[in-house]
C-alpha cells in the first residue's frame, strides 16, 4: 500500500479520521501523492506527473490535477476534527504540467460557518501557479 501521509503528519488523536480517510483512499494512493503537512496554515503535498498521466498534447491530463487538489481539499476541511465532504468544487487550469514535473499543492480553509466551509487549493510547478481549485465543504455526522 502506498502511504499518502508522510511520517509525522496527522499523528495527533484528533486527526484519527483523517488518517483513516487517507489509508482507505486508493485513488489518491494510485497517483503517488504525498501529504507533507497538515497544520494551522493548511495542507501541503506533492506528486510527480508520470507518462501515463499525460494526454495527447503531452501535458498532464486535468483529472489527475483535479484529483490531487481534491485530496488536499479533503485533508484541509477534515483537519479541524469534523467529518466533511465536498458540496461543490471547481478548478481553473492556468498552465500545463508535463511528464516528470513535481506538482506541489497548498490547501487553505478560508472560511467556515455552521457546517459549511470554503477551501482554496493552489497547485504549482517550480513555483509557478498551474491551477486554482476552490471547494465548498459540508460537515456531516458520519459516513
Amino acid at each position: 500500500m502506498n502511504q499518502i501521509l508522510a511520517p509525522g503528519v496527522a499523528e495527533s488523536a484528533d486527526h484519527g479520521h483523517v488518517r483513516t480517510m487517507f489509508e482507505n483512499d486508493r485513488a489518491s494512493q494510485g497517483i503517488g501523492m504525498t501529504i507533507t503537512d497538515i497544520g494551522t496554515d493548511g495542507v501541503r503535498g506533492h506528486f510527480t506527473i508520470r507518462p501515463e498521466m499525460c494526454n495527447g498534447h503531452g501535458t498532464a491530463q486535468g483529472g489527475y490535477l483535479f484529483m490531487f487538489a481534491d485530496s488536499l481539499f479533503a485533508g484541509a476541511c477534515n483537519a479541524s476534527g469534523s467529518i466533511a465532504v465536498a458540496a461543490q468544487v471547481s478548478i481553473h487550469y492556468i498552465a500545463p504540467a508535463r511528464e516528470g514535473d513535481v506538482v506541489e499543492g497548498h490547501a487553505v480553509e478560508r472560511r467556515t460557518w455552521g457546517r459549511n466551509g470554503i477551501t482554496d487549493v493552489t497547485l504549482t510547478v517550480n513555483g509557478e501557479v498551474i491551477a486554482e481549485f476552490r471547494g465548498t465543504s459540508r460537515a456531516i455526522r458520519s459516513i
